[in-house]
């Protein structure tokens, strides 16, 4: 699960040289192939497309955020926030989610190598950096969705935590969209029916083998997921599911596996993958941290029903693991514009592209 542990981080970095080698370790489906899109980034996270074809990344432990122009410039255009994983692109402003803060850095793409000072639209989030970090991106409605994790591990704290919360685009008008999230750190909105999916981090300490993370579908505001009553859909928490039904709570819709820290996830909705790709999820899994043998670590594909609900999970792509020992940690995933999917990767400092051509 997602944990605020920097030595564990930090112990993992490696060099470009490294990532640059270790790609001939990635295993993919025929027709596919991984290669380097940009380097140097330090902790890349977070992605964000704007107009332009530039790309805007965020970070958590560096403090910084990015733009990669179409020619793979790296651009630093804001340092020193606290913790800026989340980014998101709207009417040519730059929307950047720090722990407490909604900022926007307006007409960045005319300003990339003087970005101005950002706006300050929301200073309101808790300040726990624990599970602080926010994913954010703009929903159908037009309003900016952004999480607020628990502060724990397993607690039952007070709104806005363990929540989705949306606001304006100028920052006023908060409400909370969903309820009973231990920490999602990516979501992104059904192509065809524009209803909400989300990952969602379980809780630890409770073995191997349990809870497993989540993979859910918000249709509707107001749906409560069950934390911390309630685990991946039938598990009550020996503590606080005391008295509960997990009945009571939105089950998810496809389980993903037990600590493999499952990230940004998107649908896919490009042209470039063969047709039975389209709309189908791809989730990034950071990897465990506290397993007896770890998991994750690499690209997972979900793959949807006719009547747009989960029918199965499998690997798309790993090998970021090497006999215990993780030389790359997926973060993020996003289309590019020419069908392409991009990966984050906060450990080896680097966003690759994998891309498809008909063997």
């Amino acid at each position: 699960m997602v944990r605020f542990i920097f030595p564990l981080c930090l112990s993992l970095l490696t060099t470009l040289a490294d990532a640059e080698i270790n790609l001939n370790k990635i295993h993919l489906p025929p027709g596919f192939k991984i290669e380097i899109y940009a380097s140097k980034i330090s902790g890349a996270r977070s992605m964000a497309w704007g107009p332009n074809g530039i790309l805007f990344v965020g970070t958590r432990d560096a403090g910084n955020v990015y733009a990669i122009t179409p020619n793979k410039d790296v651009i630093k255009i804001a340092g020193k926030l606290n913790m800026p994983n989340g980014v998101a692109f709207r009417d040519g402003d730059l929307y950047v989610a720090e722990v407490n803060r909604l900022l926007r850095f307006k007409d960045i793409e005319k300003n990339l190598k003087r970005a101005p000072k950002p706006e300050v639209l929301y200073d309101n989030y808790p300040t726990e950096l624990h599970h602080g970090w926010k994913f954010i991106a703009f929903g159908p409605d037009g309003k900016l969705y952004v999480p607020v994790g628990a502060p724990c591990n397993i607690c039952d704290p007070k709104e806005p935590y363990a929540a989705i919360t949306r606001v304006d685009s100028d920052g006023k008008n908060r409400d909370i969209f969903a309820r009973g999230i231990r920490n999602t750190v990516g979501f992104d909105w059904h192509p065809v029916t524009h209803e909400l999916w989300f990952t969602d981090n379980g809780r630890d300490m409770l073995g191997d083998d349990i809870p497993s993370d989540e993979l859910n579908h918000a249709p509707k505001a107001g749906l409560h997921f069950g934390y911390p009553y309630c685990h991946q859909g039938d598990t009550l928490d020996p503590e606080f599911g005391k008295d509960k039904k997990c009945s009571d709570y939105i089950a998810p819709d496809q389980k993903l596996g037990p600590h493999v820290a499952s990230l940004g996830m998107r649908f896919y909705t490009g042209s470039m993958f063969p047709p039975e790709y389209k709309n189908q999820i791809f989730i990034a899994e950071h990897g465990s941290w506290n397993r007896s043998h770890k998991i994750g670590y690499r690209i997972a594909l979900v793959k949807m029903s006719d009547d747009h609900h989960t029918k199965s999970n499998e690997v798309f792509a790993d090998g970021w693991l090497q006999k215990e020992a993780a030389w790359g940690r997926p973060v993020d995933v996003i289309v590019a514009p020419d069908g392409a999917l991009l990966v984050s990767d906060d450990t080896a400092n680097a966003i690759y592209r994998i891309s498809y051509a008909k063997p």
